[in-house]
């Protein structure tokens, strides 16, 4: 069944799947919903369209660089409250990854809708932003050899250069989180509607994988534009 990668990597990414206004959390690799809303953003679908078939596609992330956890601590002013009147201040907590990559893949049988993502991610209609508006990609999307029209989810995710630049900084094994209907860990990330925000809990399995052979074949691994 093909395959579609695509890197998420830049200075600052949040992958939030359970943040209230006092803390804004984040996982610590790319939720479903929030790369899923990427790939909207890319093909130019409205929040109140349909999403079934993105949502339909098995995801896996492979974290190439795990990231830095950092928090900065926000004030509100005059905030308005929801049984009515206004707070003066409202303090808030909001966590990112700091200096991160990732390795995300989806695989689907429909090989057009795979083909249509990849052109999209090339040439995306609107913005895209890793987690939140403000956390732009630090390197392209779009990797020119993303779609892997012969290669399953794990077979890419497995095969697929490391994202890296520095050969000083290879790790011994890169983590892997792979959708998983038998997976023993839960995710509140699988997205039925980004109209009302109606997610669902998503199974995935995490383990971790020796570092491909080609790790170091930068030719494979970069994207012109």
């Amino acid at each position: 069944m093909p395959t579609l990668l695509l890197r998420l990597a830049g200075p600052l990414q949040s992958w939030g799947v359970q943040s209230r206004f006092e803390v804004r959390d984040t996982g610590l690799e790319p939720s479903k919903s929030g790369v899923v809303g990427l790939l909207c953003a890319a093909l130019g679908r409205p929040r109140t369209a349909a999403i079934d078939d993105l949502a339909a596609l098995k995801m896996g992330a492979r974290a190439d660089r795990e990231g830095i956890m950092a928090r900065d601590y926000h004030v509100a002013q005059q905030v308005l409250k929801a049984s009515g009147g206004i707070k003066p201040t409202q303090p808030s907590n909001r966590y990112y990854l700091a200096d991160a990559a990732f390795l995300v893949g989806f695989e689907g049988a429909n090989l057009d809708l795979l083909h249509a993502l990849h052109a999209a991610l090339h040439d995306p209609v609107w913005p895209l932003y890793l987690g939140r508006k403000a956390f732009v990609p630090g390197e392209p999307v779009w990797l020119a050899d993303g779609l892997r029209e012969n290669a399953s989810l794990l077979e890419a995710l497995r095969a697929y250069p490391w994202l890296g630049r520095d050969s000083q900084k290879l790790p011994e094994r890169l983590r892997l989180v792979l959708e998983d209907e038998a997976g023993s860990e839960v995710r509140p990330d699988q997205p039925l509607s980004f109209a009302e925000r109606t997610f669902a809990p998503r199974r995935v399995t995490t383990t971790f994988i020796p570092i491909p052979e080609t790790a170091m074949e930068d030719n494979l691994c970069t994207s012109p534009a």
